[in-house]
C-alpha cells in the first residue's frame, strides 16, 4: 500500500504518520517539539494525535522492525536500573550483544529471581542460547541461571558495574534515561513498556549511522535503515 495512503480512520497519511513516530523514538524530542516541526512544515496536528499515534502503532512497529533485525551475538551483557513511575520504584531490565545491539527490554516492579528469569524466559524465546552471559554482582542473576535447565551450561561472568567492566549495557542505557528526562518520567508500565520496545528497535536500526567510518558508509548504512523503517511501517500502519 502507498505510503500517502490514509490508514483506516486517520485524517493524515501513513507517510505523516510514521515520520511523527520516527522523530519521537529516534531523536530526544518532546510531542510538542513534534508538533512545532510539523507545523515549520504546514503539517497542523495537536501533540495530543502525535502521541496517540506512538501508542497506537508502536506495538507492530516494534513488531516489524524486530523480524528484520540481523542475527544477534551469542555473548549476553545484562542489567538493571531503577525507574520511577508515579514516584513507586520499578526496574529496568536490558540485554545487549557483544555489538552493542539491544536484545530486549523489560520493565518489572522486582529485580528478584523471579523478575530475573521472567527476564531470561523472554530472551530465550526470542534467541538462541548464549555462550556467555555477563552480568554485574546481582545476586538473583546467578540464581535465575542456576534454575533454568537452558542456562546450566552457559558461562557466566559477574562483573563490577563501577568499574566500567560492563560498559557496554551502562552505555545502552543512555538514550532511555535521556528521553525519560525529557517526558519528565514514565506515566504507566504499559505505556512505557510500549516506548521501550519501539525505542531499543529504532537505536538498534540506527547503530551503525552514526559510527567513525567513512562519509560514503555512513549514508550507506542510513539509507539501509531508511529503507527497514519503511518497510515494517507498510505492515505495521
Amino acid at each position: 500500500m502507498p505510503a500517502d495512503v490514509k490508514p483506516y480512520r486517520h485524517r493524515f497519511p501513513r507517510s505523516i504518520i510514521q515520520h511523527a513516530v520516527w522523530l519521537y523514538h529516534r531523536f530526544t524530542l518532546s510531542y510538542r517539539d513534534i508538533e512545532e516541526l510539523l507545523f515549520q512544515r504546514g503539517i497542523q496536528v495537536s501533540h495530543e494525535t502525535i502521541r496517540d499515534w506512538c501508542d497506537k502503532f508502536s506495538p507492530n512497529l516494534s513488531k516489524e522492525l524486530r523480524k528484520r533485525e540481523p542475527r544477534r551475538g551469542s555473548r549476553w551483557h545484562l542489567d538493571e536500573v531503577c525507574v520511577k513511575i508515579k514516584g513507586v520504584k520499578h526496574w529496568l531490565w536490558r540485554a545487549v550483544d557483544e555489538h552493542g545491539a539491544v536484545l530486549d527490554v523489560l520493565l518489572q516492579e522486582h529485580r528478584d529471581t523471579e523478575a530475573a528469569k521472567t527476564f531470561f524466559a523472554t530472551l530465550l524465546s526470542a534467541y538462541e542460547t548464549p555462550t556467555v552471559i555477563h552480568t554485574d554482582k546481582l545476586g538473583s542473576y546467578g540464581a535465575a541461571i542456576r534454575d533454568l535447565h537452558e542456562l546450566h551450561d552457559v558461562e557466566h561472568r559477574e562483573v563490577i558495574s563501577t568499574a566500567r567492566c560492563n560498559n557496554l549495557i551502562e552505555q545502552s542505557h543512555r538514550p532511555t534515561r535521556n528521553q525519560e528526562r525529557s517526558q519528565k518520567g514514565f506515566k504507566t508500565i504499559k505505556k512505557a513498556q510500549k516506548f521501550l520496545d519501539l525505542h531499543a528497535r529504532t537505536s538498534n536500526l540506527h547503530q551503525h549511522t552514526r559510527t567513525t567510518v567513512t562519509a560514503e558508509t555512513r549514508r550507506n548504512n542510513q539509507r539501509t535503515a531508511f529503507q527497514t523503517w519503511n518497510e515494517a511501517v507498510l505492515l505495521a500502519a
